[in-house]
């Protein structure tokens, strides 16, 4: 009996050791995952997205590897193509602006609503609330699983003419505006002269005068050193702000074995935070300094924000419309629940 056992055991172990091995986890995974931001250290967006390719890489024991390409360059500098080429997996990862996704997700034009967000707690009422996770289903319906928020900061106003304090003050100013018609509509209810081009072609625009403002984040204008472009006059408006998203190709998702995904989506939380964080402490560390760069700084008093917030609404209602009436309406409510 003893002897039959044995052999049968032996016959066993025979059977199991003529089995292919099992594949690892990362027996599929790509050498390299690109990442596509629009802008690179030293600025937070980029930052942000360093870091979430850092800790996957450290987490995952190098099973994930993630380079992060800046300047948009994975879609030829046109940072509005980002969201589609991610969705059909030229792109495997972005870290993403919902100002440049949302020709292909309207409902991602909520936060340039103009005037819709006046404070970072506002923000947090949206991204962090049920309206952030219902923007969340509609990404991943579109074949993108967003994992995280980040932050790129509220969007303030340069230029090289003349301090803007009332809509009037716009008259005429050739302003760079993203790519999204909203942007487009915004200013041209306050007079100005509206120009979609993208960042890198923004710059040399400023220089030479063919435009004479931008409209973006503080930490935006100070690392790229746009005074010495002749943007001497900066309004603190907080017009828009400019939420981020970390994300990832639907089937490059489904790629990962659960433990990494978790890894993956837990990485870009820590990183949204950080994006948070530093565009915040760093919009505050510019604003100190802009006085110091020869920089003429004007912050609209309230009546005079009302103004400009009038001067929008046609703009604001008739976007509301295109967006979805219910989710702005939600928006509304978050943010006013949000005041103190």
């Amino acid at each position: 009996m003893r002897i039959s056992r044995l052999l049968v055991v032996a016959a066993m172990l025979a059977v199991f050791a003529s089995l292919p091995a099992a594949r690892s986890p990362a027996a599929d995974y790509k050498p390299e995952y690109k990442v596509s931001t629009v802008l690179g250290p030293p600025f937070p967006w980029g930052v942000a997205a360093e870091k979430w390719a850092e800790l996957v890489a450290q987490r995952t024991d190098g099973r994930i590897v993630m380079k992060v390409y800046s300047g948009s360059q994975l879609v030829q500098g046109d940072q509005t193509k980002e969201f589609t080429a991610m969705r059909d997996g030229i792109i495997e990862m972005a870290v993403g602006s919902t100002i440049n996704w949302s020709p292909q997700i309207k409902e991602l034009n909520l936060f340039a609503l103009p005037f819709l967000m006046p404070d970072h707690a506002a923000i947090d009422a949206l991204t962090q609330g049920d309206v952030g996770r219902d923007l969340f289903a509609i990404i991943r319906q579109r074949g993108i699983e967003p994992l995280a928020w980040g932050e790129n900061g509220f969007r303030q106003l340069s230029n090289s003419k003349r301090e803007v304090r009332k809509p009037e003050d716009l008259q005429g100013l050739k302003i760079r505006v993203v790519g999204s018609p909203l942007f487009n509509d915004t200013f041209s209810a306050l007079g100005a002269n509206p120009t979609q081009m993208s960042w890198a072609d923004a710059k040399p625009a400023l220089a030479t005068g063919a435009v004479d403002g931008q409209e973006n984040p503080l930490t935006v204008y100070v690392n790229a050193k746009m005074e010495t472009l002749g943007q001497t006059y900066v309004t603190l408006w907080n017009y828009v702000a400019d939420p981020l998203i970390f994300a990832v190709n639907a089937r490059v998702w489904n790629s990962f074995a659960p433990a990494d995904q978790e890894i993956v989506r837990q990485a870009a939380s820590e990183a949204g935070k950080l994006s948070i964080q530093l565009a915040r402490d760093g919009d505050a560390e510019a604003e100190a300094e802009l006085p110091t760069m020869g920089v003429r700084v004007t912050r609209p008093s309230a009546a005079e924000l009302r103004a400009f917030v009038a001067a929008t609404r046609p703009v604001f209602d008739t976007w509301a419309g295109r967006i979805g009436p219910d989710l702005v309406g939600r928006a509304e409510s978050a943010v006013a629940a949000s005041k103190p």
